[in-house]
């Protein structure tokens, strides 16, 4: 069974840095494409990063808000992925989750529903 553990999470001022990390047990995780989404209250699961599988590259590609400040990066020796976040804003404020799929093509990246494995969620809150 895969699971999936995400720690880091936290209040910092607007202009702050935080480092999350999602650590994936249970399955070979170079196999697996892993990303961040990011959730506020009434608003759907929005798509933040993502890193590839290793077989397809482990390309990196980000949403045009997070572009830029925020940074994704895996680890495959400690079945981990880091999602750094620099320049935080206010509007970054919402429950961060660490999601993994495998054989996701181009197209199903940024979709939540095509992953398969969720982990419990980390607060993040930019506030002054």
């Amino acid at each position: 069974q895969v699971q999936l553990v995400e720690s880091g999470g936290g209040g910092v001022q607007p202009g702050g840095s935080l480092r999350l990390s999602c650590t994936i047990s249970g399955r070979t995780f170079r196999d697996y494409t892993a990303g961040w989404f990011r959730e506020v209250p009434g608003k759907k699961r929005e798509f933040v990063a993502v890193v590839r599988a290793s077989a397809s590259g482990g390309t990196t590609h980000y949403s045009d808000s997070v572009k830029g400040r925020f940074t994704i990066s895996r680890n495959n020796a400690k079945n981990t992925i880091f999602l750094q976040m620099n320049s935080l804003k206010p509007e970054d404020t919402a429950v961060y989750y660490c999601g993994a799929g495998r054989g996701l093509i181009w197209s199903s990246l940024w979709d939540p529903s095509r992953y398969d494995h969720w982990g419990q969620g980390t607060q993040v809150t930019v506030s002054s």
